[in-house]
């Protein structure tokens, strides 16, 4: 029997306990017990929901993995890029290094 019908049938029971004449009262209690239960049974799905958002480890573990590949084939594009524009530097530098000493205009 799980949790929920427990309950419920413990509601039943308890409003069944009860003798009374007036319809009111007797609705009323009915209506409180049922309210209790609803409660109950919205707890326990809030419950049920947080286990397994906390203890869902492969889909965790799978996110994870996509994020880690995803940052290093970003890691691996910028290393790249960087290294083009140090080739592309250096071979700019050469060439201001070139004009500079072939220049008639540096100081001697």
């Amino acid at each position: 029997m799980t949790q929920v019908e427990e309950i419920s049938f413990q509601m039943q029971v308890r409003s069944a306990n009860m003798v009374s004449y007036n319809p009111r009262f007797s609705i009323s209690a009915h209506s409180k017990a049922e309210v209790r239960a609803a409660e109950s049974l919205m707890k326990l799905v809030s419950d049920v929901k947080q286990y397994l958002i906390l203890n869902d480890f492969p889909s965790v573990n799978e996110a994870i993995t996509h994020n880690s590949t995803i940052f290093k084939t970003k890691s691996q594009e910028a290393d790249q890029k960087l290294m083009a524009l140090r080739d592309d530097m250096a071979s700019d530098l050469y060439e201001l290094e070139e004009e500079f000493y072939s220049s008639i205009y540096k100081e001697k």
